[in-house]
């Protein structure tokens, strides 16, 4: 039985970094998504002389371990437990780690080592100490802010569940499946797990983007889903510059405690665009391209705002004015999305804008160095496929 799964991406429309301040936030889902295929051979499933593989198509890479080996290092999982979302201790995960290391990652790659000790973890959580196959392929950029690590974590874990006994499927359909609302809750819960060993303390709001899809409106903790009413596609734009989320975060902190009224303000503010957007985004869909025309209106002056109010917080970057500047040129509208200081910038792409014009945009982009990704917005979360060889 081959079973897949695939999880996309996530963007912040609006409220990066004042969200930290107690502002309103809203996430979305892109259709970028990281797919895990996972082969698990029957007949000699209970043996412990079998072999765990993990291929990283994209990357050319490709692990192999004793199922001995991994008792060694985990142990106790004889008895697996998908239904019960558990973390990996410190010590057992400086122990996979160290078993990764035995198999001589390239030295270019050796943050990929939380990744992979993620993907131990959650596999013998969930299936024990059984031998099987996993290939990974993503079409979203590593390290770019735009939800890779959780987009990974979630298609591992649903495809983890989905083949296991933990929930069930008809399997005589064919396509993509979507799990139930439970079965989504216990997906979410583990990638989270497998979150936490890669980043320590994430936030939970690229997962649950991740396993949900859809938008997501966030605030002190509190999640809210969005239902979209209107299509939205948006250029993100890779400036490929590489960024120290946690400096960006404590350099908007340090301009709060020198300028607590005024940044108030900007919190303020940012916590009103967002929920003006979210609720353009959720009203009742209208007939006609003129009331499309008028809510993509809005929400590219609700984004203008926010990006100006970002450049107030100091996480703007050259790399990003000159993503502004050119989409400026064709009359579209940009901001930044995530940490800033390079990463990723969102450019609303009307309904009515021609191929050509876009075409240009993003030729104009690439003849900069960047990389350009079309994407629709707050689609479906976690899917999963079967394919049955026998």
């Amino acid at each position: 039985m081959e079973v897949k799964a695939r999880a996309p991406g996530k963007i912040i429309l609006s409220g990066e970094h004042a969200v930290v301040h107690g502002s309103t936030a809203v996430a979305a889902s892109i259709d970028l998504h990281t797919q895990v295929s996972l082969t698990i051979p029957t007949g000699d499933s209970e043996s412990k002389d079998g072999i765990l593989k993990l291929h990283l198509k994209d990357m050319g890479l490709a692990f192999a371990w004793s199922l001995k080996r991994i008792q060694e290092v985990v142990p106790g999982l004889d008895v697996p437990f998908p239904l019960q979302p558990q973390s990996c201790l410190s010590e057992s995960v400086k122990a996979i780690v160290a078993l990764i290391e035995e198999q001589n990652v390239p030295e270019v790659n050796v943050g990929l080592s939380t990744g992979i000790c993620a993907f131990i973890w959650l596999y013998t959580s969930i299936h024990g100490y059984k031998p099987a196959t996993a290939v990974i392929t993503s079409n979203l950029p590593l390290g770019s802010g735009l939800g890779s690590s959780a987009a990974y974590c979630v298609s591992l874990s649903a495809a983890l569940l989905a083949s296991s006994n933990a929930v069930s499927f008809d399997l005589s359909s064919h396509g993509w499946l979507s799990f139930g609302g439970n079965e989504l809750e216990l997906v979410n819960k583990w990638a989270f797990e497998g979150e936490k060993i890669i980043h320590g303390r994430p936030s939970g709001i690229d997962n649950t983007v991740s396993t949900f899809g859809n938008m997501i409106m966030f605030k002190s903790g509190k999640l809210d889903l969005i239902r979209s009413t209107m299509p939205l596609k948006m250029l993100i734009t890779n400036t490929k510059v590489g960024r120290n989320t946690k400096a960006l975060v404590a350099g908007v902190s340090k301009r709060t405690t020198r300028h607590p009224d005024v940044m108030s303000a900007v919190f303020t503010a940012v916590d009103s665009i967002s929920n003006e957007l979210s609720t353009i985004i959720a009203s009742p869909a209208s007939s006609g391209d003129l009331s499309i025309t008028e809510k993509e209106g809005k929400l590219e002056e609700l984004m203008e705002m926010n990006q100006g109010l970002l450049q107030c917080m100091g996480v703007s970057h050259s790399s990003i004015e000159t993503v502004l500047r050119t989409t400026l040129k064709y009359k579209l509208v940009s901001k930044l999305t995530g940490a800033g200081g390079g990463g990723c910038v969102l450019t609303l792409l009307p309904a009515l804008l021609s191929e050509t014009i876009i075409n240009k945009v993003v030729a104009e982009l690439e003849s900069c160095g960047f990389q350009c990704l079309i994407a629709g917005i707050g689609g479906k979360g976690v899917e999963v496929c079967f394919h049955n060889f026998s």
